[in-house]
């Protein structure tokens, strides 16, 4: 019988070394593909991984069982992952930008379609799909952490918005205002992006 998370996490609180291992197991490369769309860095990501396990292991009581322990896994992950972020931005003295201007309610601006399913290009069209992909990166890059987060996690890792508050520990109304923000600001600032292009 396969043991459940619920168990595992008892036994590691006993310090049970073959508990860990099977939890490990059972979480490791999804976090580690999780981690690695946050922080877009291969080293910084195996980094984040073993932080997130570690605390695991000396921490595992402060999982209370109320909700699945997967989310609280992935909120800690989340929380390290942006945390590292910051430290990042700090030592280059770089903060990410805060969008300057409301979107009002009306604004049908739409997102490319290309934005969302990116594996419909041809052959033909690798070298421009590569080109506009860096502009829109740079684009999502602009947005505040805890957007960005929401909207990479829903676009890119195609989560829904229980899920996504689950992981995140906030409530499903949150989830979406920040997507909305987040679509909004990303629509947007593409238009603008690609104005700028085509008149280069």
């Amino acid at each position: 019988m396969i043991p459940v998370d619920s168990d595992l996490v008892e036994r590691i609180q006993e310090r049970d070394a073959h508990a860990f291992e099977l939890l490990m197991a059972r979480y490791q490369e999804s976090l580690r593909r999780y981690l690695s769309h946050i922080v877009r860095d291969s080293d910084a990501t195996e980094d984040l991984l073993q932080e997130v396990f570690l605390r695991v292991w000396t921490r595992a009581e402060q999982w209370n069982g109320r909700g699945p322990f997967k989310a609280w896994l992935f909120r800690s992950a989340t929380n390290l992952a942006l945390n590292y972020l910051r430290s990042v931005q700090r030592r280059k003295q770089q903060p990410l930008e805060m969008a300057t201007h409301p979107y009002d309610e009306g604004d049908d601006a739409q997102m490319p379609n290309w934005m969302i399913d990116l594996s419909s290009l041809g052959p033909d069209e690798v070298f421009e799909h590569a080109e506009r992909y860096e502009r829109l990166q740079r684009v999502i890059r602009t947005l505040p952490d805890e957007k960005r987060e929401v909207f990479r996690m829903v676009r890119e890792e195609e989560m829904d918005i229980r899920e996504v508050a689950e992981m995140l520990g906030i409530p499903e109304g949150t989830v979406k205002s920040r997507l909305h923000y987040a679509t909004k600001h990303v629509a947007r600032q593409w238009l603008d992006t690609e104005r700028t292009w085509e008149d280069a």
